[in-house]
């Protein structure tokens, strides 16, 4: 519980950080608060019997290793005696306390019920982290005090508990409460924070235990947070203490007295002087307890043990899990393996980073410590981050996994270097052939075009009259002509010497004549000659050639082939191009 209604008083200062912020810390749990909070999530009898609070400690465990944060869980020692009242209290809600209930002289500190539920709990939870390569440190009494005492003396970054009263036991960073998943988070109080924004130091908070009430004592009668805090910083941090030592319970009816204007305060006096004087000698108690816990120094075995590095252990883990989930190995690295990996590449870029800070600048195969990624194989976004997809080297069980990509940058940036020069250079071949063959084809498709014309065209001449084949628009007489020409170009003088004939040559003189003749397109149609007649017998009279629009003389067959082989060829022109 800690302090009574603390937490209200300290809302102003609470901050919500992103679960990033635990990177690379070192981080002290109170494993006892720790295990009340998954506990509390699902209370049925079905949730005991699944260990639906250890599979939760397990993937806050996971999602903590995956930041390097280093975590060091403190279970509870013995009751302190001033508790004892407090803890007999939780056991018989209905009991009231007496006075030799709360004279902590009269008792001694008592050790927990190490067979009770609770207590297997905090034992599984030791055994998991013992696994994953958590240390335990065994309190003397309070953990929250043992965690304060760590952070306090910069053994840890901060502690995570519940109980407000682990500033009163000297912590300066706090972490209440922890949200996994996307967009996780930690709520943190700072004691910076709290002296600068409410004025109240370890001293006044203490003195808030003493009037609102807390685990070692049950306050004073008639005060509220509103009146304890006016108390407090109308005498200040530094001599609130010492007022109460001095003064005692006194302290109290006169600021409740101040306060209601001489009304009467017989409630806070209703026992006598000696039950004041039992209060006064309490209250210094109190003080003495927050002051000066029993703990572990920062200097002893016990703690410097807490401080080493501890390693994975897959076998253990995996034994563990079958026993408690029934997982099978294989799930269980599923779960773990990656985030082990991404533990020690963000491990491997703090010594990068540590390295570059001191001024020495070592290339990546010149590290002392080889880099636990091997390359880069594809990148990736999830929700709107960017990833990379890396493989692994000497990770049993994991050749490949997805870790963010600002981690590899710090970690490694020449990987991602030449991943990115790797890649330019696959594309760029890509390009260069992809081009010429587009060039190629269209030459190849233009040849075939030119190709099917002309199958077209000899099919037309040798099964359609002259005057028909003219008529197919001008093509045949072009493309004859073209061909005698080339043909005379070329020296092909035999065929006129031995005098054979053909349309072709009879195109070329028309075509190379074409200022002194003139064809007549209306004339009538001369009679009808094969096409191998001499020159000799026929050209000497043609002067003029009729062109027939008309596809009336093709035979029906004919003419349906030519249509299609024009529409075959229009076809392919329009794909190609």
């Amino acid at each position: 519980m800690g302090v009574k209604n603390l937490w209200d008083i300290l809302e102003s200062c609470k901050k919500t950080l992103p679960l990033h912020y635990l990177q690379n810390k070192r981080v002290c749990v109170d494993l006892s608060c720790w295990m009340v909070q998954l506990h509390c999530v699902n209370k049925s009898y079905c949730a005991m019997k699944d260990k639906l609070y250890l599979k939760g400690l397990f993937h806050r465990l996971r999602a903590l290793i995956a930041l390097n944060c280093r975590l060091i869980f403190v279970a509870d020692g013995s009751i302190p005696a001033i508790k004892l009242s407090t803890y007999r209290r939780r056991l018989n809600p209905g009991k009231e306390a007496t006075l030799d209930d709360e004279n902590p002289q009269k008792v001694a500190p008592v050790r927990r019920n190490m067979g009770s539920e609770f207590s297997c709990m905090i034992k599984e939870a030791k055994v998991l982290g013992t696994a994953l390569g958590i240390p335990c440190l065994d309190g003397i009494e309070e953990a929250e005090a043992q965690c304060a005492l760590l952070n306090s003396e910069s053994l840890c970054d901060g502690c995570f508990t519940s109980d407000s009263d682990a500033f009163l036991f000297g912590a300066r960073t706090v972490y209440r409460d922890i949200c996994l998943g996307e967009g996780g988070y930690v709520v943190c109080y700072e004691m910076d924070d709290i002296e600068r924004k409410l004025g109240f130091g370890r001293n006044s908070l203490i003195t808030l235990a003493i009037l609102l009430g807390s685990d070692y004592s049950q306050g004073v009668r008639g005060f509220g947070p509103e009146s304890a805090c006016q108390i407090v910083k109308s005498i200040g941090d530094s001599a609130i203490l010492q007022r109460i030592a001095s003064e005692g319970f006194s302290i109290s009816k006169k600021a409740i007295g101040s306060k209601k204007q001489g009304r009467n305060c017989a409630g806070l006096d209703s026992d006598g002087n000696k039950s004041n004087l039992q209060r006064d000698y309490l209250f210094l108690q109190v003080i003495d307890a927050y002051l000066k816990p029993k703990c572990h120094s920062a200097d002893s075995d016990a703690v410097h043990r807490v401080l080493a590095l501890y390693p994975f252990r897959r076998s253990q883990l995996h034994q563990i899990c079958a026993l408690y989930f029934d997982w099978p190995p294989e799930k269980t690295d599923e779960y773990i393996l990656p985030k082990i990996a991404e533990r020690d590449l963000r491990r491997f870029a703090n010594l990068r980073s540590t390295s570059s800070g001191l001024g020495v600048h070592h290339a990546l195969n010149e590290m002392p410590v080889k880099c636990p990624m091997s390359g880069i194989i594809k990148q990736r976004k999830h929700q709107g981050r960017d990833y990379f997809e890396v493989s692994w080297e000497n990770i049993d069980g994991l050749k490949q996994s997805t870790v963010p990509a600002d981690l590899v940058q710090s970690a490694c940036p020449e990987t991602i270097m030449e991943f990115e020069q790797k890649r330019d250079q696959e594309k760029k071949p890509n390009s260069r052939r992809s081009r010429p063959k587009k060039v190629e084809t269209r030459a190849d498709m233009k040849e075939i075009d030119q190709k099917l014309e002309k199958l077209l065209l000899e099919i037309e001449q040798k099964n359609t009259p002259m005057h028909n084949a003219v008529s197919l628009g001008g093509s045949v007489l072009e493309e004859t002509c073209t061909g005698t020409k080339s043909k005379s170009n070329s020296g092909r003088s035999q065929e006129r010497n031995n005098g054979e004939s053909s349309m072709s040559g009879f195109y070329s003189t028309a075509s190379s004549d074409s200022t002194a003749e003139i064809i007549d397109l209306t004339s009538p149609a001369p009679p009808v000659r094969a096409i191998g007649v001499s020159p000799c017998q026929d050209m000497k009279c043609t002067d003029v050639i009729e062109l027939s629009e008309s596809e009336n003389d093709m035979s029906p067959e004919h003419t349906v082939k030519a249509r299609e082989l024009r529409l075959f060829i229009s076809s392919i022109r329009d794909e190609i191009y």
